[in-house]
């Protein structure tokens, strides 16, 4: 009842429902505009958000994020407990890797094999398809193996498979050959992700034995962070510490490759669905231009009862803020909806992924929050020049024919 003139004036032309139907259909179309580009910027920007976390779950919680070599082959357990009381750090433990060669009667593959050491099997517990943990962990040379690998060299459950390293290798009659001997698969897992067919999992203490290792201070460290993404973090609070024997490698020289190509593609899509945003915006432009040219005998008469020239432009940003406040909202509840039930949208479509695998859906609020200001901000930024040129409008020029 008592809100700014310049609102109740713009807030009545955003309204109203009689004048050039023209106008009206571009005023509709850029809410429309607005609102599905809105609407799919957020559900596509959700599932690859639900992408990435779903890889860094599955092929990030099975390597280390960060991996630090002692360069005098010895690791004190003093650096040991500094290490994890960092607050960065979730868990530090012994870390053995070596690339070998897994042989059976039928296959030859070649994969990174990586011991596990204390409660290291923590990491493979929620993927494991079968198999016996405790057996994996207290018996000697045993082995975990991917769904993938299991399929590849043709093995199950209590299967034996030859485990040959060449970079550990002994003199013979024959000259030197390399480091081998029989695993049992103990444990087979399924994280439907690139680590399944590069990586493979030994009783560390099996294989610390076959690499002649002979104490834990001759071991690697292994060091998971809560949050994998947080290595800058990590980086800081480790120059604290006194690391200079030390070698430092992340997980970012075996993958990062891959999770760049992901954010590279997220950002690629989020540009080209922000383009549909951006031709609505551009129809509030040309719909406001319209309706200052069709307004301007209006324009005039609210000038003689006393409109300042600040006051006309309030009018149309008004009316142009409308129509973009009123598409984003309509686009941010669209865009969550749709995102939260994908699936089910799909599956009444009649579509789905290879093995049935649901789409996985990540919201975030800030991104969330910064796309619909953006919208919002752009809205405000479009209505400018058909505000400036409504406030130009001349009451005597207009008026003189009236």
């Amino acid at each position: 009842m008592f809100q700014p003139v310049s609102l109740f004036v713009g807030l009545r032309y955003a309204k109203a429902s009689k004048g050039n139907a023209f106008i009206s259909f571009i005023s509709f179309f850029s809410i429309a505009g607005i609102a599905l580009g809105l609407m799919s910027l957020i559900t596509v920007s959700s599932v690859m958000n639900g992408f990435e976390q779903t890889l860094k779950n599955a092929m990030l919680d099975m390597i280390p994020h960060v991996q630090i070599k002692p360069k005098n082959d010895e690791v004190t357990t003093d650096f040991k407990s500094q290490l994890s009381q960092l607050p960065s750090v979730k868990r530090v433990q012994s870390y053995l890797t070596s690339d070998v060669i897994l042989q059976t009667n039928d296959e030859l593959l070649g994969v990174r094999l990586q011991g596990l050491f204390d409660n290291g099997t923590s990491l493979l517990e929620s993927h494991i398809e079968s198999g016996s943990v405790k057996q994996f962990q207290t018996e000697k040379y045993q082995l975990a193996i991917s769904r993938y690998l299991a399929n590849t060299l043709k093995v199950q459950i209590g299967s034996q498979v030859r485990v040959i390293m060449p970079e550990v290798t002994s003199y013979s009659p024959m000259g030197r050959v390399p480091a081998q001997r029989l695993f049992t698969v103990a444990l087979i897992y399924n994280s439907r992700s690139e680590a399944d067919t590069q990586i493979a999992f030994a009783n560390g203490d099996s294989l610390a034995r076959l690499m002649r290792k002979k104490s834990e201070e001759q071991l690697d460290i292994s060091v998971s962070l809560y949050d994998a993404f947080s290595l800058e973090q990590f980086y800081l609070e480790f120059a604290t510490l006194e690391s200079k024997n030390y070698e430092i490698t992340d997980w970012k020289v075996q993958q990062g490759a891959l999770f760049a190509a992901v954010a590279m593609e997220k950002r690629v899509m989020s540009l080209l669905l922000g383009l549909i945003v951006l031709v609505a915006i551009f129809n509030i432009i040309s719909g406001l231009s319209m309706m200052v040219k069709e307004k301007q005998g209006e324009v005039a008469i609210l000038q003689t009862l006393g409109f300042t020239p600040v006051m006309i432009s309030k009018v149309f940003m008004v009316q142009g803020l409308y129509n973009g406040l009123i598409g984003t909202v309509l686009g941010l509840i669209g865009g969550v909806l749709l995102a939260q039930y994908i699936n089910e949208v799909m599956s009444f479509f009649g579509l789905s992924l290879l093995g049935g695998m649901a789409l996985p859906v990540k919201f975030e609020i800030v991104g969330l929050v910064v796309m619909a200001s953006l919208s919002i901000l752009l809205s405000f930024i479009a209505t400018l020049y058909p505000a400036k040129e409504a406030a130009k409008v001349m009451p005597a020029e207009v008026l003189r024919y009236e």
